[in-house]
C-alpha cells in the first residue's frame, strides 16, 4: 500500500510539473501563433534555397561577381571583409608556446555557447595560434596527451566542469604549463554561489576568468567584485562578426521584408512580447533559430548571410540585462551590420560607446520600433546608408578576429595571470 500511495503521490507531482511547464509556454504559443502564417508557410523554401546557396558558395561569390556588383553595400563589405582577413591573417604565426583549447558545447545544448566558442575558435586558429576544441563528452586527457596545451578555457558552470577530468588535468600540470581561464558569472544570473566556486577554483588553480561583457561592465557592476577581491583578473571577449561567415553576398535582390535569425529562449520572452507582435503578425519574412515550434530545422552560420542578402530589414532586440546595463551588444547586432543589412534595434546601453548614432535605427519603445520598421521599408536609401556606415565600423574595430587579437595580446604579455 505505501508503494501505491508514493506511486500516485509522484504521478500527481509529474503532472503538475507538465502543467506548471506548459502554462509557462503558453504565452509563448500564443505569441507564435500570431506571427503572419506567410511567414511560416515559405520557412522551409527560403531555407532551402539558403543551403543550396551555402554549398555553391564558390560559384556564387567569385571577385568578379563582387567587383560587378552595382550594389554600394556589396562592393564595400567584400573590400572590407578582404581588407580585414590580409590584416590578420597568420599575424602570430611566429608566436612560441601558445596552443588553446577551449571546452565548445553543442549547438543543441547551447546555440549561443556553440556560435561564441565556434567563432573564436576559428579566428584565433586564422591568426596563427594553434587551436583545438574540445566537444562536449570528449576525454580531456586525450587532448592533453595529443595537443599539448598551454592554455584551457571553459565555463564555471556545472554542466561544462563535470564533464572536465581535473585528475588528469593536474596531472599534465605537473610536467606542462597549462593556464586555465573560466567564464565570469555573477551569482544573481542565477549561478551557483559565487563564494563557493571561486574557492574551487582556487583549489583547481584557475589562472584568470573572461567573459563575453564589456569592460565598462565587468569593472562597475557589484557582482564581479568578489573576483577582484580574490586576485583575478577577468578579460573581457565581446561580441564581434567573423569575417569568415559574416559579408554581404551579390546578385541577390532584397525581396523579403525582415529577417529575424534568433533563438526563441525564455530569457528572451519579454521583449519578444512587447516588441515584435505589431511587426510579426502584419508582415511576412524570415523567423529561424531554435525553439520556434513552427519550424522544424533553423539555418547553420553558413546559409546566414544568403537569407541576409534579401532582407530589407534585420530586426534585432536585447535581453533586458542589456537595456540596464552596458554589460554588451548581442552577436546579432555586429553580423547585421557586416552583412550590410539595415538594421532596427532597440536602446542597449553599450550601442553608443560601439557604434556612431547614424549606423542604426533605435526605437526607445514598442511603438517607435514599428514606426521605424515602416520607416526603413519606405526609406530604402536612407536605410542604405546607415548600413553602409555600421558596415564601415564593424569591419574596422568589431570582427572575431579584432576580438582573438585583443585576447591573444594579453596573453603573451603576460596579462593573463592571476595577481
Amino acid at each position: 500500500m505505501n508503494q501505491i500511495k508514493i506511486l500516485k503521490q509522484n504521478v500527481r507531482h509529474i503532472s503538475r510539473m507538465l502543467r506548471s511547464k506548459q502554462d509557462l509556454a503558453w504565452p509563448f504559443h500564443q505569441f507564435e501563433r500570431n506571427i503572419h502564417p506567410e511567414t511560416w508557410k515559405k520557412h522551409d523554401a527560403y531555407l532551402m534555397w539558403a543551403l543550396r546557396c551555402a554549398e555553391n558558395a564558390v560559384t556564387l561569390e567569385k571577385p568578379e561577381l563582387y567587383e560587378a556588383s552595382d550594389d554600394p553595400i556589396v562592393r564595400q563589405g567584400y573590400a572590407l571583409a578582404r581588407g580585414v582577413r590580409q590584416q590578420f591573417q597568420g599575424k602570430y604565426r611566429d608566436v612560441q608556446n601558445l596552443r588553446i583549447l577551449v571546452h565548445v558545447p553543442p549547438s543543441s545544448v547551447s546555440p549561443g555557447g556553440y556560435s561564441l566558442f565556434t567563432n573564436f575558435l576559428t579566428s584565433l586558429d586564422y591568426l596563427g595560434i594553434p587551436t583545438r576544441a574540445l566537444e562536449w563528452g570528449q576525454a580531456i586527457e586525450t587532448h592533453l596527451r595529443e595537443f599539448n596545451p598551454t592554455l584551457f578555457m571553459t565555463s564555471d558552470h556545472g554542466e561544462y566542469l563535470n564533464k572536465i577530468d581535473w585528475n588528469a588535468v593536474s596531472k599534465y600540470r605537473q610536467v606542462h604549463a597549462l593556464k586555465v581561464g573560466l567564464t565570469a558569472s555573477p551569482e544573481e544570473q542565477g549561478n551557483a554561489p559565487l563564494h563557493d566556486r571561486l574557492d574551487w577554483a582556487r583549489l583547481h588553480d584557475v589562472t584568470f576568468y573572461y567573459s563575453f561583457h564589456s569592460p565598462e561592465h565587468l569593472s562597475s557592476h557589484n557582482g564581479y567584485t568578489r573576483f577582484f577581491e580574490r586576485g583575478y583578473r577577468i578579460h573581457s571577449i565581446e561580441f564581434g562578426a567573423n569575417p569568415l561567415l559574416y559579408y554581404p553576398v551579390p546578385n541577390i535582390q532584397r525581396d523579403i521584408n525582415f529577417v529575424f535569425l534568433a533563438s526563441s529562449n525564455q530569457d528572451k520572452w519579454d521583449r519578444y512580447f512587447k516588441y515584435l507582435p505589431a511587426l510579426l503578425s502584419r508582415y511576412t519574412g524570415v523567423v529561424d533559430g531554435p525553439g520556434w515550434s513552427h519550424s522544424a530545422r533553423w539555418s547553420p552560420p553558413p546559409a546566414h548571410r544568403y537569407l541576409y542578402a534579401r532582407a530589407k530589414v534585420g530586426i534585432n532586440l536585447h535581453i533586458t540585462d542589456s537595456i540596464n546595463w552596458p554589460s554588451e551588444l548581442n552577436e546579432r547586432t555586429y553580423i547585421l551590420a557586416a552583412c550590410g543589412v539595415p538594421q532596427l534595434l532597440d536602446n542597449p546601453k553599450l550601442l553608443r560607446d560601439r557604434f556612431s548614432e547614424g549606423c542604426f535605427f533605435v526605437a526607445n519603445d514598442p511603438e517607435e520600433y514599428f514606426s521605424l520598421f515602416q520607416h526603413i521599408i519606405a526609406n530604402r536609401i536612407e536605410a542604405r546608408q546607415r548600413a553602409l556606415l555600421a558596415q564601415r565600423e564593424v569591419f574596422a574595430r568589431h570582427t572575431t578576429f579584432h576580438r582573438a587579437d585583443d585576447f591573444i595580446t594579453r596573453i603573451t604579455t603576460g596579462l593573463a595571470g592571476s595577481n
